[in-house]
């Protein structure tokens, strides 16, 4: 062969790649061509770029599909002139709601329409006609609360009403535990303002005299009266699949507003509805009752119905073991049926009433909102934690919400486990029972050929199952792409087509949501998984819940999206999400994270991996809280997958000041405790601190903590080392260096309860700041040389290992064995850790504290709430007379996050979440508690508050005692 000729094989391949650049040439040429446009017609915010196109190629379904960028209208003219653009270009649109739906339909190859930033408004509300005007966009939970004090509410509900929002509920036509009083979605719309592709303004209302409709449409009923008269399945409380044509029939009053309910955008884009308020019982009582199993509870279902009970929910012990509950009644399945009424009395006498005509094992009722918030949160968050085996495996959706008549539930139930068996799989069923409606995640394997391959003949033989039963493939979220394909054998290829030529006559370009419901995309196509590695990345942690594999740690994310909500829960004690409370934007949701590192690992949308910028941003904004740990219903640890990234993203490359300066703080401490005072002295100088602080990349709004003249270690060597020591008391870096009076006070409350604490004389570090700020290697060191400083008070008597800063205790929990888990004597340790009043509760049982009998406000620290639990400390205040709750949330400091140059603003943000607010709401005299350091300076920085560790406060009782 000649110089410089190349081989056939090698030409063809160049011609490809010189083909692949020309593609991607003129697909971004197009790109920028299209986001011009819409920038200069759009009012609202319009982004194409690689964040934003991330964090929407997923919902909550088993589904990815990457969109050319996110459009947020500020109102109906830009949703109508963001849908004239993207005619002109051909690009598809899809409306997008806070992103739950579980078929698949809120992800789309175009321009996604996200109403969440400014269609979100209640409009207004109408109390004596029981009528509201929301926009897309308004979030369910927004409108309850607005409505609730005139006595009323939205009927539907769904499991996610803490973020789902009414748009996507029309789309969906969602319905919730409630729909066996108040109906669907589409039960409860009085009228519909929507833009159809065209860029026609639709009212639609019942009766054609009160709607404008697309043309065409009435003689489209007329032509086909007859299908679809008979070709909708009958008596079915929960059928959503398909189009509701059928509620354009005369004798259904020709409802254009039912009809549209359920679309899943691909008609129209609604941009106002006016929705039917009910009556909220001013009381309720909830009956649990307990069955065999779940077919004999879905058997008692329907005996229920006549007594108008507001739920029938059902779900069985597979389900409830994942999460460990108690306090149900005896059984292996459970009814959950609410009743309401004028006053508790009465509305405990209906549950009672209810309970007695259940015919179950064992009944409870409970009226006491604390037990009945306890109990339906094992409910509402089923949709998360039956993504997971009681083993640990993968469960998907798929076949979520499928519904039979209510009849038909019991038999239906006992064919489908026998349907799982027969291939293999395993799901966890629960659901809206009185409606005949099933909730199931299966262990479906997403990720080879012939687990897809099984996935969708297991499907094609559920379908026939359910229509079998005279069901509906859809009983509540709709079809999507997980549905669709299979319609016909629900309604016949007849009706079917009619779908398309029904399409057709609201979008005649095929603009919206294309490959939903009509002429659907395949259910095993665009699966989220194909795009993911398929071999483990080489990573830190060793991610023991999820076989040490990164990726499956970060598939744990199924998009329920619980961290996208903007208030605590009823009981102020949750945490997640923080960031996404102070900002509202889904980037700095834990979903929002999750997305962002699964198209880093996929590669597709996020090309430079573990260097990307765009990750890099979003995890910024993280404040390690731990919350999503324990809050999220499927446990994401987003603190963990930001250490891990940040090691990987600064690996051999220079890092952020702070990180030097804040993540390296136990060394710098050290080396500064011998001249305390001078540099404390140099701190209060204005301009000294502010070159310190700019140095160490330090915001400049913090003011610098003092160091102690003394650490508590020093204070100590005058101390004699008891002979017999009862538990080890750890030296953490905050309590030597920055408030030794919390060491000095917890040595005499051990002592007084009995307990002689011994405290190491060898240097240890829990590693939590080289955690925090990803230098994992340093971390290793750090904990490899605490472990053999250690080792002597490991070998022997179990001793407890008392550790009185939350966040150190959680690391040695938890980031030590998974940072080390070859070296045993870590989870040695790491089991041996107690919280201060663990330890109390453990090995002094039966001390007394003081009483101090005085109201006590402030936190339970993150690390506390998301590890450790806080269950031990509620007694031993309980004890010592300390009345009140301790708010949740995150302090919004968080080491050395609120320290960090910008992050002021969110750090602030955090803190009045919930942390300030109900420190300045308390009574004068009120006690102010924080056992986190963090947490103490912020209220001091913020506040002008000084809060005290527990342990502070009960030695304080001690010397008032004597």
């Amino acid at each position: 062969m000649a110089d410089g000729a190349k081989a056939p094989g090698l030409k063809r391949e160049q011609s490809r790649e010189q083909s692949r650049e020309q593609g991607q040439e003129q697909a971004s040429g197009l790109e920028r061509e299209l986001e011009r446009e819409l920038s200069r017609v759009v009012r609202g915010r319009v982004d194409l770029g690689v964040t934003a196109r991330a964090l929407t190629t997923m919902d909550a379904s088993n589904y990815r599909r990457v969109p050319l960028g996110v459009v947020a209208p500020r109102d109906a003219d830009d949703v109508a002139a963001a849908l004239a653009v993207c005619r002109t270009y051909g690009v598809p649109v899809v409306p997008r709601g806070g992103g739950t739906s579980i078929a698949g339909q809120a992800t789309g190859t175009g321009i996604v329409l996200d109403f969440t930033r400014f269609m979100c408004s209640l409009v207004s509300v109408d109390a004596a006609a029981r009528t509201a005007v929301v926009q897309p966009g308004v979030v369910l939970d927004t409108l309850r609360d607005a409505v609730a004090p005139h006595g009323l509410t939205f009927g539907p509900d769904p499991s996610t009403h803490s973020r789902c929002t009414l748009g996507g509920m029309i789309g969906n036509n969602a319905c919730g535990a409630h729909s066996v009083r108040w109906g669907t979605t589409a039960d409860n719309i009085r009228d519909l303002t929507v833009v159809s592709a065209q860029g026609t303004v639709h009212q639609l209302a019942q009766g054609w005299q009160n709607s404008t409709s697309p043309v065409g449409l009435r003689d489209f009923v007329i032509r086909h009266l007859s299908a679809l008269r008979t070709g909708y399945p009958q008596d079915l409380p929960r059928r959503i699949s398909g189009y509701a044509m059928d509620a354009l029939l005369p004798e259904r009053g020709a409802d254009l507003a039912r009809a549209f309910c359920g679309s899943e955008g691909t008609l129209g884009v609604v941009t106002e509805a006016t929705v039917r308020l009910v009556e909220s019982p001013p009381a309720r009582a909830l009956a649990v009752l307990g069955y065999p199993d779940e077919s004999a509870a879905a058997e008692a279902a329907p005996g229920l119905l006549p007594y108008r009970p507001l739920t029938v929910e059902g779900m069985a012990a597979d389900l409830v073991r994942v999460r460990g509950e108690a306090g149900l009644p005896r059984g292996g399945a459970w009814l959950f049926v609410e009743a309401g009424g004028a006053t508790e009395a009465e509305a405990r006498a209906r549950a009672q009433e209810l309970a007695r005509a259940g015919d179950a094992l064992e009944a409870a009722v409970v009226s006491d909102p604390a037990e009945v918030r306890a109990l339906w949160r094992i409910r509402e968050d089923a949709a998360g934690t039956a993504t997971r085996m009681p083993d640990g495996t993968e469960a998907w959706p798929g076949w979520e919400d499928c519904a039979v008549p209510p009849a038909q539930l019991g038999a239906y139930l006992r064919e489908f486990r026998s349907l799982l068996s027969s291939y293999g799989l395993r799901g966890t069923p629960y659901g809206h029972f009185g409606d005949g409606c099933i909730h199931v995640r299966i262990d479906f394997d997403l990720l080879t050929p012939a687990g897809i391959g099984r996935f969708r003949a297991f499907s094609e033989d559920l379908a026939d199952l359910v229509v079998a039963h005279g069901g509906s493939l859809s009983g509540e979220h709709g079809d999507g792409q997980a549905r669709a394909e299979l319609l016909p054998k629900m309604y016949g290829g007849e009706l079917v087509g009619l779908f398309g030529e029904f399409k057709d006559l609201w979008d005649p370009d095929g603009l919206l949501n294309p490959g939903i419901l009509a002429r659907p995309a395949r259910l095993d196509e665009n699966l989220r998984f194909e795009a993911l590695p398929k071999r483990p990345v080489d990573v830190e942690f060793g991610y023991p819940h999820d076989g040490g594999d990164f990726a499956a740690a970060v598939r744990r994310c199924v998009g329920v999206a619980k961290c996208r909500t903007d208030k605590g829960s009823s009981k102020g004690d949750d945490v997640m999400c923080p960031s996404f409370r102070a900002t509202g934007e889904e980037g700095h949701s834990t979903r929002g994270r999750a997305r962002l590192l699964h198209e880093m690992l996929a590669g597709e949308v996020v090309t430079d991996g573990w260097r990307s910028e765009e990750v890099r941003d979003v995890l910024d904004l993280c404040l390690s809280c731990k919350g999503c740990r324990s809050d999220c219903p499927v446990g994401v640890d987003m603190a963990t997958y930001k250490a891990e990234f940040l090691h990987h993203h600064y690996e051999g490359r220079l890092r952020p000041a702070s990180h030097y300066a804040l993540g390296r703080l136990p060394g710098w401490l050290r080396a500064a405790a011998p001249l305390a005072r001078p540099l404390n002295a140099a701190a209060r100088v204005r301009p000294l601190a502010a070159f310190a602080k700019r140095l160490a990349g330090i915001a400049p709004e913090r003011t610098l903590p003092q160091l102690a003249p003394h650490t508590f270690l020093s204070e100590l060597r005058k101390r004699p080392v008891p002979g017999d020591s009862t538990v080890i008391l750890w030296p953490d870096t905050f309590t030597n260096h920055l408030s030794p009076e919390v060491g000095r006070a917890a040595l005499r409350v051990l002592s007084e309860a009995g307990l002689e604490a011994e405290v190491p004389a060898g240097r240890v570090c829990c590693g939590l700041t080289y955690v925090s700020t990803g230098q994992l290697d340093w971390a290793k060191v750090v904990l490899g040389h605490t472990l053999d400083a250690m080792e002597p008070y490991l070998s022997g008597a179990d001793r407890p290992l008392v550790v009185l800063e939350p966040s150190c205790a959680a690391t040695l929990r938890t980031d030590l064995p998974e940072l080390l888990p070859a070296d045993p004597r870590a989870a040695r340790l790491a089991a041996s850790v107690r919280t201060f009043a663990e330890a109390l509760q453990e090995c002094a049982p039966h001390w007394a504290p003081p009483r101090l009998d005085r109201p006590v406000v402030g936190q339970t620290h993150c690390h506390q709430h998301a590890v450790l639990g806080d269950e031990a400390d509620r007694r031993l205040r309980e004890k010592a007379g300390l009345t009140g709750e301790l708010r949740g949330g995150c302090c919004g400091l968080a080491g050395n996050f609120g320290f960090e140059r910008g992050h002021w603003e969110v750090s602030v943000a955090c803190a009045e979440d919930q942390l300030l607010p109900s420190v300045r709401g308390a009574a004068p005299g009120t006690e102010v508690l924080a056992d986190g350091y963090s947490c103490r300076t912020q209220l001091a920085q913020l506040a002008g508050r000084r809060a005290r560790h527990l342990a502070e406060v009960l030695a304080e009782g001690l010397d008032g005692e004597g």
